[in-house]
Order: C-alpha cells, then structure tokens, then sequence
C-alpha cells in the first residue's frame, strides 16, 4: 500500500471497492482532501486546527482550498503530491481508496448508469475556497478552446455558507465582466499592458459587486472575474483552465505564465486570440445581475412538506454541467429526501446520520485526521433512497449537496426555480 498526502494505506483493490461499497449500503465516506496554492493567502476559515494551515512547507504554499468529490488531481506544479485534489474513499477496514478508480470499477453503481454512459466518468467537483485576498481577474475557458490545450470548458458556481464566513477577508467584492459600453480595444490596451509589467487596472473596465453570505451566482466559462475574499462553496465542471488577465493583484505581480497556462502553444503572445476565448456578449451583459446572481430557492418536494421537518433550497441551478442544494435537517427529525442522481455532500453544521453512518460537522481538525463530514452518495443508493437523522435536540444538521450534469429533479422541478432558469 502507498501514501496519498497525509493518508497511509492507500489501495486500488477491486476487493476493497467492493467492501467499501456494500459496508456503507453505497454511502461512501470521504477522507478530507485539502489543496495547498503557492499564491494564495489561507483565511483560516476551513477549520483546520489553526497551526496547520501550513503543513507541506513555504514551497508549498498554505492550505486554502479543500475539494469535494473529486476525481481529478491538482495541477499544482512539480512538487505536487500524486494525490493531490483526490478524493479517497475510506474503507471499512481504514483502507484509503482512490476516487477516480472506484469509480472506473464500479462504473454505474456508483456515478448513477445515466451519467456514466455518458461521461465514462464523474464530471464535475466542488471545493472550498478560502483565501484572505480576492484573485486577480481571470477567465476560464469554453469547451471549444480549452479542447486546444485536451482538456474540458469550466463552468463554475459560487455559494457562500453563512456558517464558513465569519468574515470577509480584505476584499469581500467580486469583479464580474465589463461595463455593457467597454469596447475590444480597451480590453486589448489592458491586455497590452499586462505584458509591460505593473498594474495594467483592466478591473477600471469591469464592475464590483457586493458578496451577501447564503447567496451564491452562477460563472458561465469565457467571462471573467475575480472571486471575493469570502470562503466559497465552488461546484465547477472536473477541469483546470484559466488565463489570467490582471497584471497585479494583492500587491504581487502576476507573471505572464498565467496569462499564457491554458493557451495553445501556438497562440502564445498572440493577444487578439486571448480577446477571442472571452464570450464577449456574456461579459457586456446588462442584465448579468438578473441573469448570474443566483438566490437559494426551496424545491418543490421541500415547499411541499412544509417545512416542519427539514428544508432544502437550490442554491447551483442555472448551469446544466452540475447543481447543488442545501438541505437543513430540523433538530430532532429523520427524512428521508428522494433524489434522483448520485450526489456528494460536506455537513457545514450540526451532527447526525445517514443511513446509520456518523455525520457530524467538523469545528478544528488536525491536518492528516480523518472526519465524518464528508461523502459520497452512490447511484446504487439514492435508487434505494437514504435517510438523514438530526440526532442533536437543538441545533440543525445542514448539508451542501453537489451533483453531477443534467440533474433530473432540478429539470422536472416546477416551482420557483424554473422561472429563475426559464
């Protein structure tokens, strides 16, 4: 057996899958996957115990981000852990069992048999991400242009759990877009700049918005932005591009590679095509509040219960490439909530369970221990339906839930999502 970061006893046996899967009645539970970056700046809202934000390293970077679900590694240069961005599944036995081969051995059983004869695999993840100062404004690609470098478009939606943002960092504002009057010429004189060194301000030509907690918006690939300073609960299409176009953010300059990381070898210095990957009309939207902000709305089956026992809301619901929901367990109640796609899902607060498993939020973890806030919800289990216990007498058990492409609940839902998504 190997070591996955901090983890011992990794394996890929297929007997181990095995046990895995039929142990939790296809409710697996996930070790924490927590992701260093070289620039960023940790915010230490993750609760990872307060001297072990820093695990791996000045080279290394701080821990700023955890992933979720995930079955794609991070591309975090050459010293980057095998592991990296993994999820592992923990084994009945303490086996430590790489995500993305469950997956390849169990195929439909455990991403659900519609995506995986679609895919061939689980397409999307979601994270965490906490840094004390806002990115540099950026932009990440659409299929077609990332498909220049092999890899996939990235879509990507922002939540920000009120119980993860006790505060806002130094920037808690993100930068969507431009202006609807910014012409091309003015983005490539920005752009133009970049290349000069100091602070090409391209942000002059974008607009500010304000981030609430318990409300989230919607990332579309091709339009820029520069995330807040919040810690935000990130679902996102499984893939890894971007060029930066802010020359100096957070007192730091951004060097040309990132401008150039996800750009066809070809295409490098070429800053018209860099013009030519941003959705132009996306960008000069109007109405890109109206159309991107994205408020939590309580599904149907939740409204329909009446709210006594549990409440669950949309809060990732105008993209087809992935959704989320937030579901509250009332102090007290067991539900049973009948969702139709496999699922992954990290408890922010509270404790109980879920088909007789541990779920419990965690307050400080030491980096390396293994938690019960974290799993996956298999194809094979939501077709049996799983139930969700509160087991405290007064506080709620909420769950952020994240799902793959083409959710069937959110596409058949008539309430008040489907005007939001009309």
């Amino acid at each position: 057996m190997s070591k996955a970061g901090p983890y011992e006893g990794v394996t890929s046996s297929e007997a181990a899958i095995d046990r895995a899967m039929e142990a939790g009645g296809g409710v697996l539970r996930l070790a924490p996957t927590w992701v260093p970056r070289s620039f960023c700046t940790p915010a230490k809202r993750l609760r990872l115990h307060p001297d072990d934000y820093f695990p791996l390293g000045k080279d290394r970077g701080g821990i700023d981000e955890r992933w979720f679900s995930s079955a794609i590694r991070a591309e975090n240069g050459p010293l980057t852990d095998p592991y990296e961005g993994l999820s592992l599944v923990v084994g009945p036995d303490g086996e430590i069992i790489p995500f993305d081969e469950f997956i390849a051995h169990s195929k439909g059983e455990a991403i659900g048999d519609r995506l995986w004869d679609a895919y061939g695999l689980w397409p999307m993840y979601s994270k965490f991400f906490d840094n004390q100062y806002p990115l540099p404004f950026h932009v990440h690609q659409k299929d077609e242009h990332a498909a220049l470098v092999g890899k996939m478009g990235k879509p990507e939606a922002y939540y920000f759990p009120p119980q993860l943002n006790n505060h806002g960092g130094m920037f808690p504002y993100t930068f969507f877009g431009f202006h609807p009057e910014t012409t091309r010429e003015q983005v490539l004189d920005k752009l133009e700049l970049f290349l000069k060194g100091g602070d090409n301000r391209i942000t002059d030509l974008s607009k500010a918005y304000r981030i609430t907690p318990g409300t989230g918006w919607d990332v579309p690939p091709g339009v820029l932005h520069a995330p807040a300073s919040m810690c935000t609960y990130e679902p996102q299409a499984a893939s890894d591009v971007f060029a930066m176009t802010e020359s100096w953010s957070n007192n730091r300059e951004v060097p040309d590679e990132l401008l150039w990381k996800d750009i066809p070898a070809e295409k490098v210095g070429d800053l018209e095509f860099v013009l030519e990957i941003l959705d132009w009309n996306l960008n000069v939207d109007p109405e890109f509040w109206s159309h991107r902000f994205s408020p939590p709305l309580e599904t149907s089956a939740s409204a329909e219960a009446g709210g006594e026992q549990y409440v669950e809301k949309w809060i990732t619901y105008r993209s087809t490439a992935f959704s989320a929901k937030e579901l509250t367990v009332k102090p007290g109640q067991s539900v049973t909530v009948a969702d139709q796609d496999a699922y992954g899902f990290i408890a922010v607060d509270g404790r109980g369970e879920i088909n007789g498993q541990t779920v419990e939020a965690i307050s400080s973890i030491r980096y390396g221990q293994l938690s019960h806030d974290e799993y996956f919800v298999t194809g094979a289990a939501v077709k049996d339906g799983v139930t969700v216990t509160n087991t405290s007498p007064s506080a709620d058990l909420v769950l952020l839930k994240h799902f793959g492409p083409g959710n069937v609940e959110l596409a058949a839902d008539t309430g008040a999502v489907a005007k939001e998504r009309a």
